[in-house]
């Protein structure tokens, strides 16, 4: 336990950092040798003076209850090398860190910090309605571009089913990438996205034109589904919006709970990195998924300790069966979680699953949790790893993308063979697991 409650693991403060190089610079800080003058409050602020290169030491502090950084170095990474270092620093057993009041550095911006409140919104009064009816035209107009590129490529695909699958793998990814473009074009990033992955397609293995047919028709779901928008139910028209890629807002009352951070991981492509967080909320039930993006090399900027607990406000997205929030006012420092989430049998999984795409057809996985599923690794030169019920109701194939991953060793070694609890992403191409907990100690073993 530290002053402020809980004591973070040396593998929650590095699930923070932003990249690699980070981790590693990080790691080497976070002994007492270069660190002078450091400390932590009640309130959940740790902060110390790092001897670096120059003269004057760099300031770093941090705010845990967020977590937020901030720190006087020059680099661009959140957290930057320092602070991973002073968190590893106060969440040893070997030195305690000392407590008391925050020195006038450190103090002024965590002032400046907890005097905010990003959930805040401006009230009915404050909104201007000149820039309310200049949003709705840009709205419409960004609609029918969306619409135009919507039409266009239901021809293309009407073209390519009419020259025969067999023929997609000739034009090479060059035709995928210029259909993309002019997605890109028309404002519909979402479609864009769906092209790219059609062009990876052809080639791909044995069986890829089976999966090219069914992708094709998803992306000519969603095409019909936004033409006819109008007539569709207001929280599926919602879901179509978001799917094709246009600007949605978080709505509705903010959802207060105590929200246990299951997974963290991030996504990157050429231009983009994108950060996915799993919460559940122990009052509430639900599972909801925090998306943040940061641009081409750079990370996104929030970050939650991976096994413990937030207090916050979480604000849903509209859509049916919607499960990404907005993260909003953070209570108190993190907590310790009770233990893992309630689960279920891996038919109950796929179960659920198949409930989901009812609302989302597009839906890629859908977060559940096994109780009592045994991982089994590859047999007889295979790649193929399984998650079996401990009853053999079931098994599910793990994702062939997974499969790769020594974090699944790691969860062979952490259920030894026997009946574990895991969360996981369970999906049409099987399942992701992210996280466990040993029977022994009931604390998450993250495996991203």
């Amino acid at each position: 336990m530290t002053q402020q409650g809980v004591r973070w693991t040396s593998e929650q403060v590095l699930a923070l950092a932003p990249d690699d190089a980070s981790r590693k610079a990080g790691s080497r800080l976070g002994t007492a040798g270069p660190w002078s003058e450091s400390g932590c409050d009640d309130a959940g602020a740790v902060w110390g003076l790092c001897k670096g290169s120059g003269s004057k030491p760099y300031r770093t502090v941090i705010d845990t209850s967020g977590p937020g950084y901030k720190c006087s170095c020059p680099s661009r990474k959140f957290p930057c090398k320092h602070a991973i270092g002073l968190l590893l620093l106060w969440s040893t057993d070997e030195q305690p860190m000392p407590g008391g009041t925050a020195p006038d550095w450190a103090e002024a911006w965590l002032k400046g910090r907890r005097s905010k409140r990003p959930d805040q919104s401006p009230t009915d009064h404050e909104i201007n309605p000149v820039d309310e009816r200049a949003a709705r035209r840009r709205a419409e107009k960004r609609a029918d571009r969306i619409t135009t590129g919507a039409t266009e490529l239901e021809q293309r695909l009407a073209d390519l089913l009419s020259g025969g699958l067999a023929a997609a793998e000739r034009p090479g990814y060059g035709l995928w990438e210029e259909t993309a473009a002019r997605m890109v074009d028309a404002q519909a990033p979402g479609l864009a996205a769906r092209v790219r992955e059609l062009g990876a397609i052809p080639s791909s293995g044995p069986g890829w034109p089976t999966r090219l047919l069914e992708e094709c028709a998803l992306l000519h779901l969603l095409d019909r589904a936004w033409l006819g928008r109008e007539g569709l139910p207001d929280a599926l028209a919602a879901t179509v919006r978001s799917r094709v890629g246009a600007p949605t807002a978080p709505q509705g009352p903010a959802i207060r709970d105590n929200w246990q951070v299951l997974a963290q991981y991030d996504t990157a492509d050429a231009k983009l990195t994108t950060r996915r967080i799993w919460l559940y909320g122990k009052m509430s039930g639900r599972s909801a998924l925090i998306l943040d993006f940061g641009a081409a090399g750079r990370a996104p900027g929030i970050a939650l300790p991976v096994g413990l607990a937030v207090d916050a406000d979480l604000t849903p997205y509209p859509g049916a069966g919607q499960l990404r929030a907005a993260l909003g006012e953070r209570y108190s420092t993190p907590s310790e979680p009770d233990g893992p989430p309630p689960g279920g049998t891996v038919t109950e999984a796929v179960e659920r699953y198949g409930q989901a795409l009812l609302d989302d057809p597009w839906l890629e996985s859908y977060p559940v949790t096994l109780t009592e599923a045994i991982p089994i690794p590859p047999k007889d030169g295979s790649d193929d790893w399984q998650l079996a019920d401990a009853k053999g109701e079931l098994a599910i194939p793990v994702t062939p993308s997974t499969a790769a991953r020594p974090a699944l060793w790691k969860l062979l070694a952490v259920s030894g063979g026997t009946p574990t609890t895991i969360f996981g992403e369970c999906g049409r191409r099987g399942f992701t697991p992210l996280a466990a907990w040993p029977e022994e100690t009931r604390e998450l073993v993250a495996l991203t």
